[in-house]
């Protein structure tokens, strides 16, 4: 491949290959640029590793419940193996690195991986290992990077970030986490149900300030109801190194307190990993923390450049940053085909357990739209299976247009939430209403059975129904 390619992408994840492979589905000739390691944050320190240990920390948290059934451990209760557990972690990353990246890029005529740190020198040129490429085309898919308060003092403490906290090879015995956003109930829950013992300090006044109030504070319920320890409207005033453990003094109310262990981590929000990119040379224009800015098209402030995935701050999960490029780069070799984000039909989960699924708009989100709001709350305890597996804690949230009834978001608490909220999804993209959903027969008993009767809920007293009962 020369060095004029028809489109060169800057980052190797799960963002930059959706477009890579996208593009050459058109027939280009894409050059690859990453200075890290192939596949980016949700192979290697994100979703993959995350939820490969959240799922063994299940294990270990319903082994314990089987207790209460007669069940017993065998073994008596033997701790967990770490050895055991982060070399399983590594095996799945590295299984998964192999199949879905080192072997997609072999296979895949048209695309040229190259190794190094780019730059850009212009808005049609950029710098690597001291060559210059070119190109009318480019896709910035970076990603993203572990954001670190200013707290004086941290620079002296033992602490984790999001990436580090996936890359541990011991267990920690004890650990404070700063934030109460999506990384910290995860890891939280995570790490307690292995045997830690873990605080979280979140600065507001509840934990996942960006969801709705009724899933974040059924979570609370269960994280507090497992011996994890919340602390809410926390000012971090300054850290501390004291021999074996760190040291956190924080004002709680007024009132100044320390909170001591073995590690921090530091789970306060992502940045953009744009740095030394150049961006400036090339007219990219950002917003106040760094993040690119784009139209609805991932078209940049520079002609020729589109950005997509993390780096441009909007719903940073997988699947938004995968679509992103899609947009991006249907629009740059077929112009005029009013490809754009759809941002209110992208599911989001949060793997905790109960797991948090959210769709569409937030309540409120859809008052301020201009929707007359019809809203109906339901305990996951009135699902039936539920009962059967023990999952009875949270709650399932829809929000419905009132004169149409047409469906306008979901919002759940709930086992296993994450594979119920794609049924959602669906639902919101179909333009469906609560009573199509109320209609719909869902298998009994199953947890997926909550969105219908969660419908149902919108004209009818469900606790007066009987089993699949219409």
């Amino acid at each position: 491949m020369d060095t004029t390619p028809d489109l060169i992408v800057l980052g190797s994840g799960s963002t930059a290959f959706a477009g890579a492979l996208r593009a050459t589905s058109h027939g280009a000739r894409v050059l690859m640029f990453e200075k890290s390691v192939l596949g980016g944050t949700c192979i290697n320190w994100g979703c993959v590793p995350s939820k490969t240990l959240i799922h063994a920390a299940l294990f270990n948290h319903e082994a314990h419940l089987g207790m209460k059934l007669g069940l017993g451990l065998a073994d008596g209760g033997q701790g967990v193996d770490s050895e055991s557990l982060f070399a399983h972690r590594e095996e799945v990353v590295r299984k998964l690195r192999q199949e879905r990246y080192l072997d997609v890029l072999q296979n895949m005529s048209g695309l040229e991986l190259v190794k190094g740190t780019a730059r850009f020198i212009d808005q049609h040129t950029i710098e690597v290992n001291d060559k210059r490429y070119r190109s009318p085309r480019f896709l910035v898919a970076v990603g993203g990077k572990p954001r670190i308060p200013p707290i004086p003092g941290i620079g002296g403490c033992n602490y984790l970030t999001s990436r580090s906290a996936l890359l541990m090879k011991e267990l920690p015995k004890s650990l404070v986490i700063v934030g109460g956003g999506v990384i910290a109930v995860e890891l939280g829950q995570m790490y307690h149900r292995l045997g830690s013992r873990v605080t979280i300090l979140e600065h507001g006044p509840r934990l996942l300030p960006a969801m709705e109030r009724e899933t974040a504070e059924a979570l609370r319920a269960v994280l507090v109801g497992e011996g994890i320890k919340v602390v809410t409207d926390v000012t971090i005033c300054s850290a501390d190194r004291a021999g074996d453990v760190n040291v956190l003094s924080a004002d709680v109310c007024g009132r100044r307190h320390e909170y001591t262990a073995e590690r921090l981590l530091l789970a306060v929000g992502t940045g953009p990993a744009t740095e030394g990119l150049g961006l400036e040379r090339a007219g990219v224009a950002t917003d106040p923390k760094g993040f690119i800015v784009t139209d609805g098209r991932l078209r940049t402030s520079a002609d020729g450049i589109w950005a997509a995935g993390d780096v441009t701050g909007r719903m940073l999960i997988a699947t938004v940053g995968a679509r992103q490029a899609i947009v991006a780069i249907d629009d740059m070799f077929n112009e005029g085909c009013g490809c754009t984000m759809d941002y209110l039909a992208a599911p989001m989960a949060v793997f905790t357990d109960p797991e948090i699924g959210m769709v569409g708009h937030t309540e409120e989100s859809a008052r301020q739209a201009g929707f007359d709001v019809a809203v109906n709350v339901m305990p996951v305890s009135a699902i039936p299976k539920a009962h059967v597996t023990g999952h009875t804690a949270g709650v399932i949230k829809m929000i419905a247009d009132r004169p149409t009834g047409r469906l306008l978001g979901v919002h759940l608490a709930c086992h296993r939430g994450a594979d119920l909220i794609n049924e959602a999804a669906l639902a919101l993209h179909l333009k469906a209403t609560v009573a199509d959903l109320a209609a719909t027969m869902h298998v009994y008993p199953s947890i997926g059975e909550g969105l219908k009767l969660c419908a149902q809920g919108f004209d009818r007293d469900i606790s007066r129904l009987s089993c699949c009962a219409e």
